[in-house]
C-alpha cells in the first residue's frame, strides 16, 4: 500500500499549463507537493514524438504522468514508457469532459464503463512498478447517485488501483463547456466523504473548488491528500507556505538542498531566470515559453500589472531573461501604487 503522505498535497494536471517549465517553477515554491503532467493521450505517444511529451527535469519529482486512452492494450504501453521515462505514478484522466475527450472514447465517459476501467488499470498494473492512480468526477450528467461513484471506486479498485483523486462535481457531457463543468457542477464534498468511509483501505483525495489553506486543513480533517487546480497556478505564491504548513518541513537542511528552495518572491524570480537560459542555451526556447507560468507570483503586491506587463512583452524576446527581471522591477517601482505609498 502506497504511502498517503505522497499525495496529501498535489498539483493538478491542467492542459496546456502544467508543462515541465510550469512544474519547475512549482518545485522552486514546494519540495513535496505532488506535480502532474498536462495529460498526454495515448495516441500521443504512440503514433508522436515520445521525447517532447515525456522529457522532464530531474528536479521536478515528485511527478506525475497523466494518461488519456481506452484501450488497455495502449495504456500498458505509455505507462511502460512513463516508468521508462522516470515518472513515480501513472494517473488515468477519468474526469476530464471535453467534447474532443468524449470522441477519444476517454476522459469522464469512462466512469460509464467501470469495467473497461478496471481493465486499464489492470493492464497498466501488470507492466510498472510504480502506483497506478485513477482521477475521475462523482457523477456523470445530473445523475446524483452516491452509488454510481461508489460501485465505479469499488470495480476500479478490484483491479489494483488504491489511489482515487475525486473532483467532487459531476461532469456534465453536454450542454456545458469544459470552464462551465468546473463551475456550475455543484460541489458536493460530502460523497468523497462518504467514499472514504466506505473505503478506508484506499487512498482518497479531493478535488475541485479548493482555495485557502482552511479549506485544505478541513478536507484532509476527512481525507488522505487535497489536490488544487487553478488557484495554485494564478497565485503560486501560496505554495510557498504548504511545506511547512502541510508536511511539517520548514526548510531546515543541508546548504546545497536548499538552492532549489528560495525564500522570496525575488529569489523564486532570479532561479526562473536561471532555468530560463539554460533553456535558452541548451534547447534553443524561448523565455517566454516559461516565463508565462509565473506571471502570478506578485499578485496582491503593488507594482504587479506593470511588472507582468514587461514579463509579457514579447518585443523583448531577445533579451536576457535576468535583464527582464531587471527591466520588470524597474516598471514595478515606478507603478502609481509603488509611488502613492512612498509618498504617504
Amino acid at each position: 500500500m502506497p504511502s498517503s503522505h505522497s499525495w496529501r498535497l498535489s498539483v493538478a494536471p491542467m492542459m496546456d499549463w502544467t508543462d515541465r517549465h510550469c512544474r519547475y517553477f512549482h518545485r522552486l515554491l514546494s519540495r513535496h507537493a505532488l506535480l502532474y503532467t498536462e495529460m498526454v493521450t495515448t495516441g500521443a505517444l504512440i503514433h508522436g514524438d515520445v521525447e517532447r511529451h515525456l522529457r522532464f527535469n530531474a528536479e521536478e519529482h515528485p511527478v506525475a504522468l497523466q494518461l488519456g486512452g481506452s484501450e488497455p492494450a495502449d495504456l500498458a504501453h505509455c505507462a511502460r514508457l512513463g516508468e521508462q521515462w522516470g515518472y513515480g505514478e501513472i494517473n488515468l484522466n477519468c474526469g476530464c469532459p471535453s467534447e474532443r475527450v468524449q470522441r477519444g472514447a476517454f476522459g469522464a465517459c469512462l466512469m460509464n464503463e467501470p469495467q473497461l476501467v478496471a481493465d486499464c488499470v489492470k493492464a497498466m498494473v501488470d507492466v510498472v512498478s510504480i502506483p497506478v492512480t485513477v482521477k475521475h468526477r462523482i457523477g456523470i450528467d445530473k445523475g446524483e447517485s452516491y452509488d454510481f461513484v461508489r460501485d465505479f471506486v469499488g470495480t476500479v479498485s478490484e483491479a489494483g488501483c488504491e489511489v482515487f483523486i475525486v473532483h467532487a462535481r459531476n461532469a456534465w457531457l453536454k450542454g456545458l463547456s469544459p470552464k462551465e463543468n468546473r463551475e456550475v457542477p455543484p460541489l458536493r464534498y460530502e460523497l468523497v466523504h462518504r467514499l472514504k468511509k466506505e473505503f478506508p483501505h484506499l487512498i482518497i483525495c479531493v478535488n475541485g473548488g479548493i482555495k485557502t489553506h482552511e479549506e485544505v486543513a478541513l478536507q484532509l480533517h476527512e481525507l488522505d491528500g487535497v489536490m488544487i487546480g487553478r488557484e495554485a497556478y494564478h497565485n503560486p505564491w501560496s505554495l510557498a507556505s504548504w511545506d511547512a504548513r502541510f508536511f511539517g518541513d520548514d526548510g531546515a537542511g543541508p546548504a546545497a538542498r536548499q538552492t532549489l528552495y528560495p525564500a522570496t518572491r525575488e529569489q523564486i524570480e532570479a532561479s526562473m531566470c536561471d532555468y530560463m537560459a539554460r533553456q535558452q542555451r541548451e534547447h534553443g526556447t524561448p523565455w517566454s515559453a516559461a516565463a508565462r507560468h509565473m506571471l502570478g507570483l506578485r499578485n496582491g503586491l503593488p507594482g504587479a500589472r506593470r511588472w507582468r506587463q514587461v514579463w509579457s512583452d514579447h518585443r523583448m524576446r531577445d533579451w536576457a531573461p535576468h535583464a527582464v527581471m531587471e527591466k520588470a522591477h524597474e516598471a514595478a517601482a515606478y507603478s502609481p501604487q509603488v509611488t502613492a505609498a512612498a509618498d504617504i
